[in-house]
């Protein structure tokens, strides 16, 4: 293993160690624009933080002070317009505003302290200061409001207002404060505004600035030298195999360079091995015909010039037989029965032979034949071993297929005649049929014979395999190995069902032909036949 990926990366261009990989990169960026929205989220917050802040001094405490500013300066009125009209009147019940007001002093007071103006505070001293000069001037007031006073005299009234001019001043001064502070609250929340929006729009810009950069930086290193790649591929793959393929920009671009350009080295060595195998196999496929050339020349040797000197032999030895029988001994007799029949198996095996060699390589057209009809002509070249053997055929509904119809006969006749001629004592009862499975049709060849063991299921198929001698039964051993060589011929198979024990059993299949083939080759078979009948008459 270490020396395959030794192999591995001597095959492939040593990378640059400079080279970021695109991982190091994304982190890179990931990590400046974590940092930038980081900073950008905490200038954002202390922004809002001090806009909230300023907010809630003007609205919560500045502008309710103010408020209540001018609700103690309401209340100071009223208890001096009321203690006026007392003066004025000696009536006691023009004192009920200045009761009122004093009442609402109290509260006024009170909710100035609870909003801040405590003392320490500018507002707190401020009311302090206040509350001084209004206590001086109700002590003054009291006193002349008092049952049983003298009526003031000019003295105490001029006394009095002093004391509320006094209270005056201080009012003045404490809403001057409080309105410089609400001014001042209301620049503060304007400054925290104005930041805060400045902020959202610097964060925006980065923002916009960090996908500029990161588009820029992604169409620079990572777009372009993945398009310049897929041009090169592109390149190799129309145009030129020999071109080589070289990655840049980020490292794993650059290793996806080096593998694809190893790929494709791979590839030139793989075409290269096949263009010479192909020079091979076209060296081997003349010597092929040359030597189909030569079979076919010896098949016509066999079947003219070999078989003339076959038949003089067997005439002769006839002749020899007719002339002579009688007057040699029972020994010559039985040696020119020896020679003749020598001669006819010799001519039958030759012909068989010339027959097995001729399958597949001299082709007639294919056409959609009747099966049931190749079964009634092998039947008929059967009739005198059917009749001597007493023998019963079988048959169910039988499809019609596409073939050569000379060599499917022969397939049929040869499964036939196998089983008539391996019977039992019994009279031999043959059954053929077909079934429809997938895209396949699967004849069965069934028989009550002496059967063929499991073991021999394969070696029967074999030619010139017999399983029995000559004298037990006739024949030539190559019948089924032209079935089978027939049936492989029509894009089938054929075999021996060794799950079968009444007998033997063969099946093979056969395409399934298409309805509107079928109807096609029917009506040109129906038109050959029309002409074929003028023909005749003509």
């Amino acid at each position: 293993m270490s020396e395959a990926n030794g192999s591995a990366t001597a095959g492939r261009p040593r990378i640059a160690e400079s080279r970021w990989p695109i991982r190091r990169w994304v982190t890179l960026l990931a990590v400046l624009e974590a940092t930038l929205l980081l900073a950008a989220l905490a200038g954002g917050g202390i922004a809002l933080a001090n806009l909230t802040g300023a907010r809630s001094r003007l609205l919560d405490q500045t502008g309710p002070q103010l408020l209540q500013a001018n609700a103690l300066a309401q209340s100071l009125l009223d208890q001096e317009t009321g203690l006026r009209g007392y003066l004025l009147t000696g009536r006691r019940d023009f004192l009920q505003p200045y009761l009122d007001g004093r009442r609402a002093e109290a509260a006024s007071v009170a909710e100035l302290r609870r909003l801040g103006a405590t003392p320490g505070t500018e507002t707190g001293d401020d009311l302090e200061g206040t509350m001084r000069t209004v206590t001086a001037w109700q002590e003054v007031a009291a006193a002349a409001a008092q049952d049983g006073a003298a009526p003031p005299t000019p003295a105490v009234i001029e006394n009095g207002k002093t004391r509320f001019d006094e209270v005056r001043a201080s009012l003045s001064t404490l809403n001057a404060h409080l309105s410089a502070a609400r001014d001042a609250g209301r620049d503060a929340l304007d400054r925290a505004s104005r930041v805060l929006t400045a902020l959202l729009i610097v964060v925006a810009a980065l923002v916009l600035i960090l996908f500029g950069l990161l588009y820029l930086w992604l169409r620079r290193a990572i777009t372009r030298p993945i398009v310049r790649l897929a041009r090169e591929v592109r390149l190799v793959s129309s145009e030129d195999l020999g071109h080589p393929v070289r990655g840049t920009g980020p490292r794993e671009l650059v290793e996806l360079g080096a593998d694809v350009d190893a790929m494709r080295q791979r590839i030139v060595d793989e075409v290269s091995a096949a263009e010479q195998a192909h020079a091979l196999l076209d060296v081997r496929t003349q010597a092929l015909e040359r030597s189909n050339s030569d079979l076919e020349q010896f098949a016509y040797v066999a079947s003219h010039d070999l078989q003339e000197p076959l038949r003089k032999v067997a005439s002769f030895c006839q002749l020899l037989e007719r002339r002579y029988k009688g007057q040699l001994d029972e020994r010559g007799d039985q040696y020119i029965a020896f020679a003749v029949d020598g001669a006819k198996r010799m001519q039958s095996l030759i012909n068989d032979l010339l027959s097995f060699s001729r399958v597949g390589r001299r082709t007639a057209e294919r056409e959609v034949v009747d099966s049931g009809h190749l079964l009634d002509q092998a039947l008929a070249n059967l009739e005198p071993v059917i009749e001597e053997t007493g023998a019963r055929v079988e048959r169910g509904e039988l499809p019609e297929v596409r073939g050569e119809a000379s060599l499917l006969t022969a397939v049929l006749q040869n499964l036939v005649n196998n089983a008539l001629k391996f019977h039992t004592e019994q009279a031999p009862v043959v059954r053929v049929e077909a079934e429809r499975n997938g895209d396949q049709w699967l004849f069965s060849v069934t028989d009550n014979g002496i059967g063929i063991e499991e073991q021999y299921a394969d070696r029967i198929f074999v030619i010139f395999q017999r399983l029995h001698s000559k004298a037990a039964y006739g024949g030539t051993g190559i019948g089924l190995a032209m079935s089978r060589r027939i049936v492989e011929h029509h894009g089938g198979r054929i075999w021996l069902d060794t799950g079968y024990t009444g007998g033997s059993r063969f099946r093979f299949t056969l395409p399934v032909v298409d309805a509107a083939a079928s109807t096609v080759s029917t009506v040109d078979s129906e038109t050959a036949l029309a002409t074929d009948r003028r023909n005749e008459e003509a």
